[in-house]
């Protein structure tokens, strides 16, 4: 049986259903987190009835606190016969620069990075407890785009006030990109139940959604070289 191993931490908060059964997750990736588990899996003594590649599914890595998972280290991997999924966060960042590399991506997140080269890595940021559940403690700002512009669609604000406060927020470090400040700023600006409103925010936690579909739908299952979504 392949063994399948999921590096997630904020992005799994809120999913509506539990992480499945037959995968071992692992806490957000740091530089060499892959290196240990391909080290780990190498070594016939420790897993003698799962040496061979198995499959890595990276949604949520570190920026900051600790240095960020490296290509080198994904590409040794995927050379060694790992199958590499990204998605969600530091994933969807990694899977649209090496996809030439055969990582996989998958998700709206994953596709907004491959669309635009100047889609800013600091766009899935977020400040997030250390320990599980991994909490946010901020919002990412690609949820926050995702939101203003439902404002916009629904016209409850003009698309004028709303780009002012989207560039006011990518201008803000992403830790104090909080909906309490969010919030305060729309209110500014005439929206008058911007705290209610916000009461739905989940709709916009587009990197859970992208990590709840992709473990329903189970792609890594899938037969070598079908098309990644």
């Amino acid at each position: 049986m392949t063994h399948v191993h999921l590096f997630v931490g904020p992005s799994a908060h809120g999913l509506r259903t539990p992480l499945p059964q037959d995968v071992r997750v692992h806490p957000p990736a740091r530089r060499t987190s892959v290196d240990r588990l391909v080290a780990e899996y190498a070594d016939p003594a420790e897993h003698a009835a799962h040496a061979e590649p198995g499959v890595i599914l990276l949604a949520d890595g570190t920026f900051h606190s600790y240095p960020s998972v490296g290509h080198r280290e994904l590409r040794n991997a995927l050379e060694l016969g790992w199958r590499v999924w990204g998605l969600c966060s530091m994933g969807a960042i990694r899977a649209a620069e090496m996809h030439t590399l055969g990582m996989r991506g998958y998700g709206s997140v994953f596709q907004r990075f491959v669309d635009d080269p100047e889609f800013a890595d600091d766009e899935v940021a977020l400040v997030h407890g250390l320990e599980p559940p991994f909490r946010a403690v901020s919002e990412p700002l690609v949820h926050i785009r995702a939101y203003l512009t439902h404002l916009a669609q629904t016209e409850v604000l003009p698309r004028t006030r709303l780009d002012k406060v989207l560039d006011d927020f990518r201008n803000r470090w992403y830790g104090e990109r909080t909906l309490p400040a969010l919030a305060r700023s729309l209110e500014e600006l005439g929206h008058r139940d911007a705290r209610g409103d916000m009461r739905e925010f989940d709709r916009f936690r587009l990197k859970t959604h992208d990590l709840e579909a992709f473990l329903a739908e189970r792609p890594w299952t899938a037969a070598e070289g079908e098309t990644q979504k």
